[in-house]
């Protein structure tokens, strides 16, 4: 598993790493063209947030709006979260800004047990390897550091975390912390989160979960896992917000006891005073925020929409929205000889047919170049990404069916378009009838 992604290959077409700039270059205006964003996120954002964001009005920081609506998403997310946990708040930036905040909690010497099964769960261990080095571990290999007292327990690319790993490396290791993605979006695999947490509370074990690919898309409460005490997850993928707002985190006491006890390593992304400016001071509520950073009332305003959206759409009903069409996508992408090898709901994770074996990353530049943004994984083997955030409705699936079939055949697969389409009309028809 690489540790540091290229992503030149996907995004950089060569007319543009050829430019050469000089101090009177003034390029012209920025045009950026629709696009459907159908890859593992983030997602085409809901145009009610683009609405809340463009549709501020320019104030200061701590104007008396901004920090209510802090306030107020601060409690949304507790509702988001399933959580009664005081420390819930969002982290200015994007996922990595939350999961960095949560991260900071482990420090040089810390032991940890990490499970890694994909591109992105395989970025966190190595956040982690960085967090618990010390200074000497650090300076043979300040890139890629294997300390001692950190196990990263790899898991196959195309397999899941599962209670049969979990228990026994706890078991053994019996760390300080443990880390898992509670869905890992390189691979398309959702991970055991109900043995992950009980095997924390048996072997007595702080739980730490990447969930940015599972919030606001999956149906669960995190205070239901008492083994975990750290939570993370991102703004742009099951929230919809747009990508630099604020990344949802959530820490139990446990958790805040430790930061209290042991410290951490940073002003800006420290869980503590992160939340000043949420309104939340030595633990209690407070009616409002105290300076900490510069927050953006526009970032606030798009996600205190997105957040409405999320609730008024129901944790448990986007849930099953989402595994409906889903399987949808699925059966449709198997209709054109593609093998699914994902579980997860927002995306499928798919081999191309035997005739196209090989050429998944020619395939995904050419969609993207129509405007159609799928993903290749960035793991090997190298396999294709379709992703349906905030795309939960028959017409929008049908769409990035249709695209995608009309690139393999352009590229030479043997498919027939409105069988497929066929197919898909079918089931939606059966489902609704079913209704």
């Amino acid at each position: 598993m690489r540790a540091f992604l290229q992503v030149e290959d996907f995004f950089l077409p060569p007319p543009f790493r050829k430019i050469k700039m000089t101090s009177q270059t003034l390029f012209p205006t920025l045009q950026i063209p629709e696009t459907l964003a159908a890859g593992p996120g983030p997602g085409n954002t809901d145009p009610r947030v683009l609405a809340a964001f463009a549709n501020a009005g320019l104030a200061d920081h701590m104007q008396a709006d901004v920090l209510r609506g802090m306030i107020e998403c601060k409690h949304m997310l507790r509702d988001v979260w399933g959580t009664v946990n005081v420390h819930t708040y969002g982290v200015a930036g994007t996922g990595w800004s939350g999961l960095d905040v949560m991260l900071n909690a482990v420090l040089p010497g810390d032991s940890v047990v990490a499970f890694a099964n994909g591109t992105f769960s395989g970025i966190d261990a190595l956040t982690i390897r960085m967090k618990s080095a010390n200074r000497e571990e650090l300076r043979v290999n300040p890139m890629d550091p294997k300390p001692q007292s950190v196990t990263v327990i790899l898991v196959p690319h195309g397999q899941s975390v599962g209670a049969d790993v979990i228990e026994p490396a706890l078991a053994e290791k019996k760390p300080k912390w443990a880390f898992m993605a509670h869905w890992e979006t390189g691979s398309g695999r959702v991970n055991d989160i109900r043995a992950f947490s009980d095997a924390c509370e048996r072997h007595g074990v702080l739980g730490l979960v990447d969930a940015v690919s599972s919030l606001g898309i999956a149906d669960f409460a995190i205070d239901d896992y008492p083994g975990v005490v750290g939570w993370a997850s991102c703004p742009q993928k099951g929230v919809l917000c747009l990508p630099l707002t604020y990344a949802p985190v959530s820490f139990s006491d446990r958790y805040i006891a430790e930061i209290k006890a042991s410290g951490c390593h940073s002003y800006v992304h420290h869980p503590i005073l992160e939340a000043r400016h949420w309104g939340v001071i030595d633990g209690a509520e407070v009616p409002a925020g105290s300076y900490h950073r510069t927050h953006s009332g526009y970032a606030i305003a798009a996600f205190h929409e997105a957040l409405r959206i999320t609730l008024q759409h129901g944790r448990a009903q986007k849930a099953r929205d989402y595994a409906y069409h889903e399987q949808a996508l699925r059966q449709a992408v198997t209709a054109m000889g593609c093998q699914v090898t994902s579980n997860m709901t927002s995306l499928v994770v798919l081999n191309l047919p035997g005739a196209l074996a090989g050429r998944e990353k020619e395939l995904v530049q050419a969609c993207r170049a129509a405007g159609f943004g799928i993903w290749p994984t960035l793991s090997e083997p190298v396999q294709v990404r379709i992703g349906i955030l905030n795309q939960l409705s028959a017409a929008a699936i049908t769409d990035i069916v249709s695209r995608f079939a009309k690139a393999m055949i352009a590229m030479g697969a043997d498919l027939d378009l409105n069988a497929v389409t066929h197919g898909l009309r079918n089931y939606y028809q059966s489902a609704k009838a079913a209704n």
